[in-house]
């Protein structure tokens, strides 16, 4: 029986690219999605030309009701609990601190933070009861360690994933479950092209290897990570950024 693999926000930039990899890998995959049918039903026909099998859940990853029928329901597609479960989900606002409303704050803590714990703590209980083990991957942020202008609640729930993916790695350690967060630098998606009128050349030149990432960037440390090479690897978070978190910000000409 193939492993199972579950990833929220199948149908995104990022996720799509995931879902793929982890089909060519071999794993067959349950995946969410919010009001993105077609998309959604896109994705599983790709991975059915991949030679796998997937099928897709519409599902909030900040209800805990929903969470847990499609953990439930996926397992039961499936035949088997989770060998892997990539935590994707989630959105950004763009406001100051003063200016930012409360509603907003909760909406993306919900999806961000929120999601990651009810998806983590699904997949994890699975893996238990089935004696498997496994590995789980958050997604996190250069938000992770710096502070973003205007993106208060998105870097707060970033560097909550942080220390989160370190606690769970702690806990679920001695049930044989790996936990790491993969953290994206600059990674061009219809949704980042939005935030500047020419965002890949905007972050090149800052980047240290003088590029913009891309989706497919993520896909082999997404691999790496929840494969047997990264068997005594837990607990942590591998910068996939060209640099650009690395480097000071250094006064002098170089």
């Amino acid at each position: 029986m193939p492993p199972l693999a579950l990833v929220t926000a199948g149908p995104s930039a990022i996720g799509h690219t995931l879902v793929t990899a982890l089909a060519g890998a071999g794993y067959d995959i349950g995946f969410t999605h919010l009001g993105a049918t077609e998309a959604a039903r896109r994705l599983v026909e790709a991975v059915g030309g991949l030679g796998r099998r997937a099928k897709a859940w519409e599902s909030d990853a900040s209800d805990a009701a929903q969470v847990a029928a499609f953990h439930a329901e996926a397992a039961d597609w499936a035949g088997t609990a989770p060998s892997a479960m990539v935590n994707n989900a989630g959105i950004q606002t763009w406001s100051s601190l003063l200016d930012l409303s409360v509603d907003r704050w909760d909406a993306v803590m919900a999806t961000n933070l929120r999601g990651t714990f009810l998806n983590t703590q699904a997949a994890a209980r699975a893996m238990i009861a089935a004696g498997q083990g496994g590995s789980i991957i958050t997604l996190g942020s250069g938000c992770n360690k710096l502070a973003f202008p205007k993106l208060v609640d998105y870097t707060a729930s970033k560097g909550g994933i942080e220390q989160f993916t370190k606690v769970a790695a702690v806990e679920l350690g001695p049930h044989a479950i790996r936990v790491n967060c993969i953290a994206p630098g600059a990674i061009a998606t219809e949704r980042t092209a939005a935030e500047a009128g020419d965002y890949s050349a905007t972050w090149a030149r800052v980047t240290p290897l003088r590029r913009v990432g891309t989706p497919q960037d993520l896909a082999g440390p997404l691999l790496f990570l929840i494969s047997d090479a990264a068997a005594f690897v837990t607990g942590q978070t591998l910068w996939v950024d060209g640099g650009v978190f690395s480097q000071a910000n250094w006064p002098y000409e170089t």
